[in-house]
């Protein structure tokens, strides 16, 4: 083929879409972005609704979205891990822990939920492709001043409708053995407690950028501050989708409601340890590397 054939052919190509940029905070400037990363990451069964706005003439993989305002359930995950559903009376279901990743999860759930309203009712959505530089985001898709109503629930009785098949059935008893205990603690904006192999843990998501709650767990550390109280050790943290999460350990004989006290205060000291400018003591950046070198990134 000659060169000019070539141009000619490469000119008439549809052009390769672009890749979705990389998001490290990916549910950044969502009302509740902590609760986002919760349903995402670390709740085992939980429900929210939203509201989306789809603009006209959107499509996804070639399917025209239905344009308007639509109700949809966001849930922590599905029977199969399949990404969505939507349901034969109209409802839609999307998974927040999903394997689809793209490098940014807003994208990747807006794919979700288009992916699903496009869907003909009564269609499992098995797959999703990967979010592109193209695809719009929750934060353009959500409507304006939503929040984010998380429910928390003891089984995935939410998984099922009045038509579930004795396979779904199984799929629910089977997830429902293996759910791990979790409760909401007041006191922190989302704090979680759970039990896992006869220990318990309260799991507390920090609003604020990586770094700076960072800095302020190890001076809360390093002046002895940082836990919920005696009996109880910071074990580390996670990472997730670019907030700190840190992992204290509680007697595991106490009910969750009993650490809402010792909650308010430990994120009283915290917010005040925000707020301080001055470098870090040699103390507080040996208790900082001790805290990043035990951190875990979950995304």
């Amino acid at each position: 083929m000659g060169k000019a054939s070539r141009k000619k052919r490469a000119e008439g190509a549809t052009p390769k879409p672009r890749r979705a940029p990389y998001v490290a905070r990916p549910f950044e400037g969502l009302h509740g972005e902590t609760d986002w990363v919760a349903m995402s990451e670390i709740l085992p069964a939980a429900t929210a609704p939203v509201t989306v706005v789809v603009p006209e003439g959107t499509e996804v993989e070639g399917h025209p979205v239905p344009a308007g305002e639509h109700e949809v359930t966001l849930v922590s995950v599905l029977p199969g891990a399949i990404p969505a559903l939507h349901r034969d009376n109209g409802e839609v279901l999307v998974a927040l822990q999903s394997r689809t990743s793209s490098g940014d999860a807003s994208r990747d759930i807006a794919q979700a939920v288009l992916t699903a309203l496009a869907a003909e009712p009564g269609t499992s959505v098995n797959s999703i492709r990967p979010a592109t530089a193209d695809t719009p985001r929750l934060q353009d898709l959500l409507a304006d001043g939503q929040e984010l109503d998380v429910t928390m629930h003891q089984d995935f009785g939410f998984w099922l409708a009045d038509d579930a098949t004795d396979e779904q059935r199984a799929a629910l008893e089977q997830m429902n053995d293996s759910a791990v205990p979790m409760e909401r603690v007041d006191g922190a904006p989302s704090a979680y407690w759970c039990r896992m192999t006869g220990r318990s843990y309260v799991r507390w998501i920090l609003g604020e950028d990586e770094d700076a709650a960072t800095r302020a767990m190890a001076r809360l550390q390093a002046a002895g501050e940082h836990t919920l109280g005696e009996g109880t050790e910071l074990l580390g943290a996670f990472r997730a989708n670019g907030l700190l999460v840190p992992v204290i350990e509680v007697d595991p004989q106490a009910e969750a409601a009993t650490f809402a006290e010792s909650l308010a205060a430990l994120q009283a000291r915290y917010e005040q340890a925000l707020t301080v400018e001055k470098p870090l003591s040699t103390d507080e950046r040996r208790a900082r590397d001790g805290l990043v070198s035990r951190q875990v990134t979950l995304r």
